[in-house]
């Protein structure tokens, strides 16, 4: 399936804007949330084609979020890449165990972001 609406999970305002740049110039629509709370809620709402995961959040980390995406059956179907500054392996496999895809570190270059999302 192809990958068009792309939900971006981030409570910094300048990560959004710098990863929604970047989607939308590659041709792809972007909703974003601040939480992992509203991810869940928007994630079952909007029905995006691909969520691109921070973890360090206030409340719900991104790992909780994405193991709550990732094991519901309403939106199990969802591929969720991380997207974080936390960058050591045994967060990465701790990543990729809740249900992530793939997993990129902050800060993401644009050739790398479009590279895993075309992997997908």
């Amino acid at each position: 399936m192809p990958i068009k609406k792309i939900l971006v999970v981030d409570d910094s305002p300048t990560e959004v804007h710098l990863l929604s740049q970047m989607l939308t110039k590659n041709g792809f629509v972007v909703t974003s949330a601040a939480s992992g709370e509203e991810a869940i809620m928007k994630a079952k709402t909007d029905k995006p084609d691909l969520i691109l995961m921070d973890v360090v959040m206030p409340g719900m980390s991104g790992f909780e979020t994405t193991r709550s995406i990732t094991r519901d059956p309403k939106t199990a179907g969802i591929p969720v890449i991380i997207c974080t500054t936390k960058g050591q392996e045994t967060d990465k496999a701790w990543g990729l165990r809740q249900g992530a895809k793939d997993y990129i570190v902050k800060p993401v270059t644009e050739a790398v972001l479009m590279e895993k999302i075309r992997a997908l």
